[in-house]
């Protein structure tokens, strides 16, 4: 009789940490695109792709998931203060002020979340430093470590914020612009391959290269702060 071969649940955490279900409060994001929608500078669905696709190539691939990957190896070493060090280098290249704001928040709440349902100590240690003010607890760096922990291959991980970005991006544009359910998938499935280029384009990227650039993003997000109405928190 062979032994039992170990189970990989890699690929159910992957669809666990992807899906809306979860609760990290990214309903409450719309990373600018409420302000975009404000300024007309998306009217339609196709307005809204071509939004996405500038946030894949201009800042989910060259920060986020350059992050994510970064986190990962840390946790997966153990590294405790590598972990913090990238969590802190995130939030020092996000110029919109909201941003940062919602990527902790979420980050937090994903990360003390993982910490009460998982036996990891690492990721328990790792919600005591963010509770602590040690660490900002950006949800890349969150995303990264936890992935690393539960199994996950840093590219999962990497598309899984890659995808999360886009489902959620595209919910918070159905709230505030007229646009259907087809059209919705649509765009999530279109923008598949750009999740994939986006992750593929930066593999070899450090935490210090990270270069996200998108000044009409950095620019309408900030006027979304000052915005007298706003149904989102970002």
């Amino acid at each position: 009789m062979t032994d039992e071969l170990p189970v990989d649940e890699s690929p159910v955490a992957a669809l666990q940490f992807a899906d809306s279900f979860l609760p990290a409060g990214s309903f409450t994001t719309s990373y600018g695109v409420e302000q975009f929608v404000a300024a007309d500078e998306v009217e339609d669905a196709a307005d809204l792709q071509a939004l996405v696709e500038t946030y894949l190539d201009r800042q989910i691939g060259p920060c986020d998931m350059v992050v994510v990957a970064a986190a990962h190896a840390a946790a997966s070493d153990g590294d405790h203060d590598e972990v913090r060090r990238i969590d802190r280098r995130c939030s020092a290249v996000q110029l919109p002020a909201e941003f940062r704001e919602s990527s902790t928040r979420t980050g937090g709440q994903l990360l003390s979340l993982v910490a009460d349902t998982e036996a990891d100590q690492f990721l328990a240690a790792y919600d005591e430093a963010v509770g602590a003010g040690d660490a900002p607890g950006n949800y890349a760096a969150v995303l990264g470590a936890v992935a690393a922990r539960t199994g996950m291959t840093a590219r999962q991980a990497a598309l899984v914020q890659g995808y999360s970005f886009v489902t959620d991006l595209v919910g918070a544009a159905q709230r505030v612009l007229r646009i259907g359910h087809t059209d919705v998938q649509r765009i999530v499935t279109e923008s598949r391959p750009a999740i994939v280029a986006a992750w593929e384009a930066n593999v070899d990227r450090t935490v210090e290269e990270l270069s996200p650039f998108a000044p009409l993003i950095d620019v309408l997000s900030a006027e979304h702060e000052r915005a007298e109405r706003r149904l989102f928190l970002s």
